[in-house]
């Protein structure tokens, strides 16, 4: 699992994560199984959005820590 989105690279591509190697070696096509494709985007669009919102999430929380100690300094015409 990556740190920043909670998901394996695996998972938010593919949507599965593989358990062996034996998972990566794709199927006969007699023997896929047929899938609600409509189903199938819904909960992939909805997996790309929970992860767009971990790394917005992560990103503030690394730009709060590392601005933390900054003073934040206003210029005006003439300094």
């Amino acid at each position: 699992m990556h740190f920043t989105t909670d998901y394996s690279p695996f998972k938010i591509i593919y949507n599965f994560n593989p358990l062996t190697p034996l998972d990566l070696i794709p199927l006969l096509v007699d023997e896929r199984v047929s899938r609600d494709g409509n189903r199938e985007e819904q909960v992939e669009k909805a997996l790309h959005e929970s992860v767009q919102q971990q790394v917005h999430k992560k990103n503030e929380q690394y730009s709060f820590k590392a601005n933390k100690g900054i003073k934040k300094v206003i210029f005006e015409p003439g300094d």
